[in-house]
């Protein structure tokens, strides 16, 4: 993630902050509300809704859903959390994970993080409220559940549930040591969203939310986790059907084989010592938390960048079985047999997702300008498994399908560049998760959309990314159209963006209670579930216009397919 903001912009994003807080603070009213939990009592509050005729909604944040994880819990799988006395203030969000703020340029965050949020609009009701999960996206190093970028003030337009939480990140999220006896396989991050979870699924009828009835959506990270979890035993039963907006367990920024990151990063903080995990593990735990979050580019040699490499921590295969294991065997492996082939899924992708990498792109133009075989583009399950001739053959179709055989350059080939980008990165991905499901989950609905709404003002990623001047629909422009919060603006409400964003919470809400997206909103288009498909898959165009028509670029994009046809092991 790379983002150069200019001291303009950075001072109207700070203004955006400041207006969004007073806000919230006059959309709070001074009425309470006291609902009892697993653990004790706990007190929210009531809000206005941001659009004052949709009413009031009830707000109950920064609920405990595990023990803090410190001191010998850092790095380690979660605990539940213990019960208190009296009645607990969940008036307000607790702390978000440690990370690096890409706009701040600092460390930010607490290691005391494991907080959840409930939203609902109704306490009492004749009939439960199918209940919806948010998982933030942030490349499993920056995200948080806060109103600061998740307000529920949409989704409150519908009788649902909203629950958002935080999920540790980065090194305490998912370190990973091989040495069984210190017990940190990895994915303790996906292990605290199992333990929200667990918490939602107990906890979730003292809030009028039906058990039986959980819809989790994420973006990016946040859709790869939920994707995840529909492979592990872990889960089954705590939900019910999800939804997957540029992300799966397939993305190559999802998951890594890298077994000396740790050791790297630990040389990195000052370690002198020899490989050993023991050790390792004693000088990060006697490390300052907020000195173990170490931005990636800080570290990366040039080699590094060109070739794709990472210094991420991220979701892993555990190198040994535990109790609370989450993935002993490659995802690959999983997919077949899992139990989340039972469930209904909604999955998707913006149709420019790389522009998320313009100014990566911009600050280091080398990533174009020495490209030579084409070889350092290919994913590295596939460099892994073919000889290099063969990776030189696949690198001469990239060039001729991205480039038109020619050798791009960073000054006149920039977008197809990052087109290449969106391809390898999201879409193919996506491409193979709706393969599976045809192939394992043919008696489960799937929908596939396309979200293609290239809004002028309204697609704030693209614009804080790329500038005001650039257009597409980059990754995470579609989280405007679900989630009010500091950086959009308040919709007048006959404006296409807001018509579009009626028509998003409508399907939404509508899978989240019947487990089909079609709804009012969209009377003028019929969203089919997938059939098997040769040629390219039929979806949901999101735009100006709803369609329902096949997916843009399918063509292009198969391209990847076939290079994953030379091993059946990978398809």
């Amino acid at each position: 993630m790379e983002l150069n903001l200019g001291i303009i912009q950075k001072l109207k994003l700070l203004g955006k902050f400041l207006r969004h807080q007073f806000e919230q603070y006059q959309l709070r009213t001074n009425e309470y509300e006291v609902v009892q939990t697993s653990c004790g009592q706990i007190r929210g509050c009531k809000f206005n809704n941001v659009y004052r005729e949709y009413g009031q909604y009830y707000s109950f944040e920064g609920i405990p859903f595990a023990k803090p994880p410190l001191g010998e819990l850092r790095f380690r799988a979660p605990q539940p959390a213990e019960p208190w006395q009296g009645v607990l203030d969940c008036t307000k969000c607790r702390s978000k994970p440690l990370q690096y703020d890409y706009v701040t340029k600092r460390v930010e965050g607490s290691e005391d993080c494991l907080y959840l949020n409930v939203y609902t609009k109704k306490l009492k009701n004749e009939k439960p409220l199918p209940v919806m999960v948010w998982f933030y996206g942030g490349g499993f190093h920056f995200g948080e559940a806060s109103r600061t970028y998740y307000c529920p003030d949409y989704l409150m337009q519908k009788d649902v549930i909203l629950i958002t939480f935080n999920y540790r990140l980065g090194i305490f999220g998912f370190l990973s040591l091989d040495d069984p006896d210190l017990n940190i396989p990895g994915n303790a991050g996906i292990k605290d969203q199992v333990m929200a979870l667990k918490w939602i699924k107990e906890n979730i009828h003292n809030f009028n939310g039906d058990p039986n009835n959980i819809t989790l959506f994420g973006q990016s990270a946040g859709a790869s986790s939920v994707h995840l979890l529909t492979l592990t035993e872990q889960t089954k039963g705590l939900f019910h059907k999800v939804i997957l907006h540029s992300g799966s367990v397939y993305c190559p920024w999802a998951y890594t084989e890298n077994r000396n990151l740790a050791y790297k990063n630990a040389i990195h903080l000052g370690y002198q010592g020899i490989k050993n995990d023991k050790k390792i593990l004693e000088f990060f735990k006697n490390k300052n938390p907020k000195d173990l979050v170490v931005p990636d580019l800080n570290v990366l040699t040039k080699e590094d960048l060109f070739n794709g490499e990472t210094l991420n921590y991220m979701p892993v295969v555990e190198p040994y079985v535990t109790a609370d294991c989450i993935a002993s065997k490659p995802h690959e492996e999983l997919v077949e047999n899992s139990w989340g082939n039972e469930i209904p899924f909604i999955v998707g992708t913006t149709t420019f997702e790389g522009l998320l990498y313009t100014s990566l792109v911009k600050k280091y133009p080398f990533l174009i300008d020495d490209i030579t075989d084409f070889v350092n583009l290919l994913p590295q399950k596939i460099k892994s498994t073919h000889s290099h001739e063969k990776l030189k053959e696949m690198g001469l179709k990239l060039k001729e399908i991205y480039f038109d055989g020619q050798q791009p350059n960073s000054k006149d080939n920039f977008n197809q560049f990052l087109t290449l980008l969106s391809h390898k990165g999201f879409l193919h991905d996506t491409l193979r998760t709706i393969r599976d499901r045809r192939r394992y989950a043919k008696n489960t609905a799937t929908y596939l959309f396309s979200f293609n709404f290239d809004s002028e003002f309204f697609n704030h990623f693209r614009i804080n990314c790329c500038g005001p001047t650039v257009r597409g629909v980059c990754h995470a422009d579609d989280l405007a159209y679900f989630f009010y919060g500091a950086v959009p603006d308040k919709l007048d409400k006959n404006c296409k963006e807001y018509q579009c964003l009626e028509q998003m919470i409508g399907m939404w809400c509508s899978f989240a209670l019947t487990s089909n997206p079609n709804c009012d909103e969209i009377k003028s288009v019929k969203w089919q579930p997938l059939e098997d498909f040769v040629g390219a898959p039929k979806c949901l165009i999101v735009d100006k216009e709803l369609q329902y028509a096949e997916l843009p670029e399918y063509d292009k994009v198969r391209i990847w397919d076939k290079f994953y046809e030379e091993n059946t092991d990978l398809k």
